[in-house]
């Protein structure tokens, strides 16, 4: 299947009513008992969060454009972009829209980018390093975070130029940064020492580093920031779960990488959370043709479900080094490398919310998604600002999905079904049904009336989404559509195929929600 040949369901009214003919299953119907369903898990009224890369604030070379829907290689994979426009009204109002989140700029390149704390850059950067965040950009980088009501995370850089002549690594300009985030009466929430540190290579470390000496200098790390920003949490370690070996990415990319269980020990201060990323495949750019390299596996549950042992990874570390942290995934998006080229179509919103339900079923509290407005997996298109599909997803989720996890039942829980109780509406609950097959239809039961909201393929546009049937666009003025459910009575729901349904239960009170 060509990237752009995706699926567009048919009878949308069967999507709305639950009595459509199209894919008709022959399963008996799963029932669903929203009034009981039991807590599992909070998680924090910013889990869906996003990143900008520190590259877009500062300008450089990102991952290019796919062309004719085909990959550059080598070096070609790279191209130069000017710094995003963080005060474009439009950019400013979708990320509004998602408030309250956390944004963290950070990336790859932050790992070697020097701050320069005055108000006139050097033409070019100090040795050991290779990019420069002036002043003027981490100001209007702290102002999109005021004005969108974001907390702001980030990664230092851990280069040549952040060492002393032994290789050990100095706070020095760290400390500028800090200083100057306070000059504008701003904080910084949370910092990771480096941007994913078992691809150690990727960090510009010293020759000869070894794991020890990756310990001491967090350990350094660790204990300036807690006197010099007490306030700002210490995020470790940051390390990239994949669902590929560590060491194809390492060819790859041309450097060492470090198991995540080297990056701390038993003497390693406790990070305040527990942090890392995950992706599970890396993008065509990269050229790995491992689960997540077709179009077809957009639609594959299996590929969704990688990210449950990330998840386990990370809390078995988590378990070891930092009992009393709670989990973060700071970087998460469609495919490493940028995303596929079908990252930017109706294709990836089965993916990105049932990885959104799996994770906050299993309490991880932060879900930052890589990125907002840069390249193929973002949110929104990167030359316009215009929501993509999966800015879409995002949205609802923001407007439905509250802080308290459910459990909706073991059969549930294994079809792609989630629930939270709703967000603004005491005791009302919503649940989550996603049928990622393109043939099939899905039916569930229920005993209460309430208002559905499914999101389906916009007509012939893979680009697009539709909201029960109807385009979603920006209205006038960049302004959102108004949000409104289509009503539904007790009895059985049809999930139709290649859909996703939010069903907000408002007629009763479970316990768990009051």
């Amino acid at each position: 299947m060509k990237p752009n040949s995706l699926v567009i369901p048919a009878l949308l009214i069967g999507v709305l009513t639950g009595c459509g003919q199209h894919g008709q299953s022959s399963q008996a119907a799963l029932p669903l008992a929203p009034e009981s369903m039991q807590m599992t898990a909070r998680i924090s009224d910013r889990f869906l969060s996003y990143n900008v890369e520190m590259v877009e604030v500062t300008g450089g070379r990102f991952w290019a454009p796919y062309i004719n829907g085909e990959p550059a290689k080598g070096e070609d994979r790279y191209e130069y972009r000017p710094p995003i426009d963080l005060t474009d009204m439009r950019l400013i109002k979708m990320a509004a829209a998602l408030a309250p989140a956390y944004v963290r700029f950070s990336g790859t390149w932050a790992n070697a980018t020097w701050f320069a704390d005055s108000d006139e850059a050097p033409v070019k950067p100090p040795a050991g390093f290779d990019a420069v965040l002036t002043r003027e950009q981490w100001r209007k980088a702290v102002a999109f975070a005021d004005s969108v009501d974001a907390e702001i995370l980030t990664s230092l850089a851990t280069s040549a130029g952040a060492r002393d002549e032994s290789g050990i690594w100095q706070p020095d300009n760290a400390e500028q940064l800090i200083a100057y985030t306070r000059s504008l009466g701003r904080r910084i929430a949370g910092i990771e020492f480096a941007n994913e540190a078992n691809m150690i290579g990727l960090t510009q470390p010293p020759e000869g580093y070894t794991p020890a000496d990756f310990r001491r200098d967090y350990a350094i790390f660790y204990h300036w920031l807690k006197q010099s920003s007490p306030e700002t949490i210490v995020l470790a370690t940051g390390a990239v779960e994949m669902g590929e070996p560590m060491s194809t990415m390492a060819y790859l990319f041309g450097g060492e990488t470090f198991k995540p269980d080297q990056l701390l020990d038993k003497d390693s201060p406790q990070p305040d959370e527990f942090s890392f990323h995950y992706y599970g495949a890396s993008s065509q750019r990269c050229h790995i043709p491992l689960l997540g390299s077709q179009p077809s596996d957009a639609y594959d549950p299996d590929f969704f479900a990688g990210i449950d042992d990330g998840i386990r990874a990370a809390k078995a570390l988590r378990d070891r080094y930092a009992p009393a942290a709670s989990l973060w995934i700071t970087e998460s998006g469609e495919t490493a490398c940028g995303g596929n080229p079908w990252a930017t179509t109706f294709a990836d919103v089965f993916r990105f919310l049932d990885q959104l339900g799996r994770s906050a079923r299993q309490g991880v509290q932060v879900f930052a998604h890589n990125t907002l407005a840069a390249s193929d997996y973002a949110l929104l298109d990167e030359h316009t600002f215009a929501p993509r599909p999966d800015y879409w997803a995002a949205w609802l989720w923001r407007n439905l999905m509250g802080t308290t996890v459910l459990d909706p039942g073991a059969d549930a829980a294994s079809s792609n079904i989630y629930a939270h109780c709703n967000r603004g509406i005491p005791g009302a609950v919503t649940v989550l049904a996603i049928n990622p097959d393109q043939d099939a239809a899905k039916r569930i039961s229920v005993d209460f009336p309430g208002e559905r909201y499914t999101l389906t393929q916009a007509a012939g546009y893979s680009h697009g989404a539709a909201l029960n049937g109807v385009t979603l666009e920006l209205l006038e003025g960049d302004s959102l559509p108004e949000l409104a459910g289509k009503y539904f009575t007790p009895g059985e729901i049809t999930l139709e195929p290649a859909s996703v349904s939010f069903l907000v239960f408002t007629q009763l009170s479970n316990a768990a929600c009051r």
